[in-house]
């Protein structure tokens, strides 16, 4: 790997060289991930206090921070032991106590002698309908007063670690900023009015009022943009290295295809025929395909999918689409399998059920090339899996499965074209932070003849009415999910249990009508109770969230949600998606316990006014954050120091569109701008793309 430029090495320095770090401190400071200077640069204040001096205590608003020049007039020792020591003192108007609670007489006596007029700062509360300064956090001789900054940042803070200690070391630290070279865009920064780096930080680290410790502030914005740039810079060399490598070119002839596609008996919307063409393209490219199929619920990704399959397969390969779950992968082997028989292409499923002689007999068709299209679980990624020729690799739901196991699985054939799928709409800058590495592709129209949900909220105290309504529903010969929070009850929730709900619906419907599904069931008992309801022996499903994704019964026309304000947004959307599935009109019932949060109201009022996905996940994450909305334990979502996902969501497109021109015009950071730019990759610590252009 190549050196760290020597204009950055105090800033990776050792932190006890800053003023006020002892090694005690600078242990302690790890507590807010402060290892280095570079990272107290990044630590920035997350509020402010105006510490302006003002003539007098009186008439202001209390509990307030205040500033005043006062007399000390008086000291009044404790009468018994615990009690406080109180100095009275006064400013041009009031004569009010300073406060203190195990303090030294000697010390106070030393920096507030009678007579003396100092400067103090602190919270002034009233007590008894008194002013008291409890403890003040400065107290100054006039000559030294002007230490006390005008407006003072607030750092985050961590054990052992001061808010002193924080101004202090930063302080010095800025005397020390290395001066760089800009490696945003001239005309960027004309346009949006931002400092340089080095005023930025001068700007951030000293705040004048609150408006500068905002994400609006223009020094906030433009340390943001660094840090969103550098992301998205690391993320197309990512990408321009995969390209480098060569993949196999699969040339679609069509035969198959137009098979299928005579078959159907609806045409492909305008969106799933962009995607078939911008994915045929990919394949028959001599690079590796890298690209993300985004699709909302319903909006058909199966038959692109299977589109995408099949031109492998046409090129003498073989194709794989695997699937997070068992229930998905049949899913998918149900939906697939039809329309593999009308292209006369031989598709099996390989899951972890798969065992003994049964299994090795799919192997081994699998590695003489007589399996074309493979369905399965992760299973798939078993050593002892081999294929004869594997062209094209689809991943469904690829937020749940690691990055490091996508590159597994690109690894099972020679030069594997990867495609990725979601039905999760995931808000654009998060899906530009995790997936900006790959060219992306949206599903955003529904197929003809799917016909709009009715949405509604009631409240749980009509639940007798609901049940009412699903008996009339089942005598006309329709089916219903019915969806609970909980399997069982636990002492601490009142969430109603999928068990008694079930006990409960049988009672009211009949015994043969109501079927239950949950996640703790054996895998055989889950099966079939979703094999009676798809085949319409039970009318009624009561289940878990099992049946979140991918769950596909055309006739099943009712959705109710049962407590829904305790489910997420795109929870409540992917639920609300099973049902609309065939020809006649679907009700989705939110049943909801009064009153309502404010969070939980804003939720099911925006299911009630939409069901566009994409609209759905950015409430999603304006209400729960960008960690929450993708599951950042799962999805690798980058950590942010400075930006902030989802204030800041249109400076990620911003960074991308100009990453990306960036990397056209200076592929190897070569430019004036280009060894800018290496300088930012290696203080923004990004190890991958240093590695990437020392490699190149």
């Amino acid at each position: 790997m190549s050196t760290r430029p020597e204009i950055l090495w105090s800033l990776f320095g050792d932190l006890t060289a800053l003023n006020g770090i002892g090694p005690k401190t600078g242990q302690a400071l790890q507590g807010l991930g402060v290892e280095v200077p570079r990272d107290l640069l990044f630590t920035l204040p997350h509020t402010g206090i105006s510490r302006r001096v003002r003539d007098t205590v009186q008439g202001a608003d209390l509990p307030s921070v205040l500033t005043v020049e006062v007399e000390v007039i008086a000291h009044r020792a404790p009468s018994k032991r615990g009690a406080p020591y109180r100095i009275d003192v006064e400013d041009s108007a009031l004569r009010f106590p300073l406060v203190f609670f195990r303090s030294h007489d000697s010390y106070l006596t030393k920096i507030l002698p009678v007579g003396s007029r100092r400067v103090v700062s602190g919270k002034v509360e009233s007590f008894d309908g008194v002013a008291q300064m409890v403890h003040p956090d400065h107290v100054l001789p006039l000559d030294e007063a002007d230490e006390i900054p005008p407006f003072e940042p607030v750092y985050p803070l961590t054990a052992g670690v001061t808010q002193k200690i924080m101004a202090r070391a930063t302080a010095d630290l800025m005397t020390q900023l290395p001066e760089l070279g800009e490696w945003i865009d001239p005309d960027l920064i004309a346009q949006k009015g931002w400092p340089d780096w080095f005023d930025a930080l001068i700007s951030v680290h000293a705040p004048i009022d609150m408006n500068d410790v905002t994400a609006e502030a223009p020094a906030r914005q433009r340390l943001a943009y660094d840090e969103l740039f550098a992301h998205q810079v690391t993320l197309g060399l990512a990408r321009a290295s995969r390209r480098a490598k060569s993949g196999l070119s699969s040339v679609a002839t069509g035969r198959l295809q137009n098979r299928v596609l005579k078959s159907l008996p609806f045409a492909p919307t305008a969106a799933q025929t962009r995607a078939i063409a911008e994915i045929g393209a990919d394949l028959a490219a001599t690079n590796k395909m890298n690209r993300l199929l985004q699709g909302d619920v319903g909006s058909g990704k199966t038959l692109v999918a299977l589109m995408a399959l099949l031109v492998a397969v046409e090129a003498g390969g073989q194709g794989v689409l695997m699937a997070p779950t068992e229930i998905l992968a049949r899913q998918h082997l149900e939906g697939l399998q039809p329309l593999a028989e009308k292209a006369g292409v031989v598709l099996e499923i390989l899951t972890g059920r798969d065992k003994g002689a049964e299994r090795q007999a799919k192997l081994a068709a699998l590695a003489r090339g007589d399996i074309q299209i493979l369905v399965g679980t992760h299973a798939v990624f078993q050593g002892d899996v081999a294929f004869a020729d594997l062209r094209l690799a689809i991943i469904d739901e690829q937020h749940r499965f690691g990055v490091k196991q996508r590159m597994e699985l690109g690894q099972k054939g020679a030069a594997v074209d990867v495609l990725v799928m979601t039905a999760t709409p995931i808000p654009r800058s998060l899906a530009l932070a995790n997936y900006g590495d790959m060219d992306v592709s949206v599903l955003d129209e529904k197929p003809a003849g799917r016909k709009p949900i009715q949405t509604a909220m009631v409240s749980t105290d009509r639940i007798s009415e609901v049940v009412e309504h699903l008996k009339r529903a089942v005598s006309e010969g329709r089916q219903a999910y019915w969806v609970c929070p909980l399997v069982e009850d636990s002492e601490v929730s009142d969430l109603s249990s999928a068990e008694d709900r079930f006990k409960h619906l049988r009672a009211a419907l009949g015994e043969d009508v109501v079927g239950l599904v949950h996640g703790q069931m054996p895998p055989a008992d889950k099966d079939a109770a979703m094999a009676n309801f798809v085949a319409g022996n039970t009318s009624v499903l009561v289940a878990t969230t099992v049946i979140e994704v991918g769950v596909n019964v055309p006739n099943a026309t009712i959705m109710v949600i049962e407590r829904a304000e305790s489910f997420g947004l795109a929870q409540l959307h992917q639920l609300r998606g099973r049902v609309g599935r065939g020809s006649a009109a679907s009700t989705c019932l939110l049943l909801y316990q009064a009153p309502l949060s404010e969070t939980g109201s804003k939720r099911l009022t925006t299911m009630r006014e939409t069901e566009d996905g994409f609209r759905i996940s950015e409430v999603d994450l304006e209400m729960r954050g960008a960690g929450d909305v993708l599951g950042t334990v799962q999805s690798g979502l980058p950590r942010f120091q400075i930006a902030d996902l989802e204030r800041q969501s249109a400076l990620m497109q911003v960074a991308q569109s100009d990453a990306r021109r960036f990397l056209e015009a200076d592929p190897n950071l070569t430019s004036q701008r280009g060894q800018a730019v290496r300088h930012l990759l290696w203080l923004m610590k990004k190890d991958e793309a240093i590695r990437l252009i020392s490699v190149g």
